[in-house]
């Protein structure tokens, strides 16, 4: 089986004497009462037949309902998540309000075995973090895109 693949855009903007950047909480029942871990990049799954960025920015536009801001994307390169995903995510330097997102959906069983489908938001929350406070909300595999992001 071909591995599973991801591809998100990290906005980030300078805050004071740092950067701050853009993370949502993922939706659903099983990260609802967590946030150590529990925030990442807006991104998504994409098949073979879609380039990466056009799946980055199509993923942005589905989970956070807002189009990709304008501005140059910086290639941020790929890291392998603990569930075996590759994630590729760009950066791009914008200000965007988390008041302004209207978060895609996605239906699931729940509870599981009940037989009752539910619908749950992508991202039931979006707001910006100093990267000391972000690498300890985001995924872990995910926290070389903040490295990797200070570094340039």
């Amino acid at each position: 089986m071909a591995d599973r693949r991801s591809a998100g855009i990290l906005v980030y903007r300078r805050a004071g004497d740092g950067v701050e950047v853009l993370l949502g909480h993922m939706g659903g029942p099983f990260w609802a009462r967590r946030d150590e871990g529990a925030w990442s990049v807006p991104k998504g799954e994409y098949t073979p037949e879609e380039e990466a960025v056009d799946a980055a920015r199509r993923e942005f536009r589905e989970e956070l309902g807002l189009p990709v801001p304008e501005g140059d994307l910086v290639g941020l390169g790929e890291v392998r998540q603990a569930n075996g995903k590759i994630v590729t995510v760009w950066a791009v330097e914008a200000d965007l309000d988390p008041a302004d997102v209207v978060p895609g959906t996605f239906t699931m069983e729940w509870p599981k075995g009940s037989g009752a489908m539910r619908e749950f938001p992508e991202l039931d929350r979006v707001a910006w973090f100093g990267l000391a406070d972000a690498r300890t909300r985001i995924v872990t595999a995910q926290r070389e895109f903040l490295d990797r992001l200070a570094g340039l």
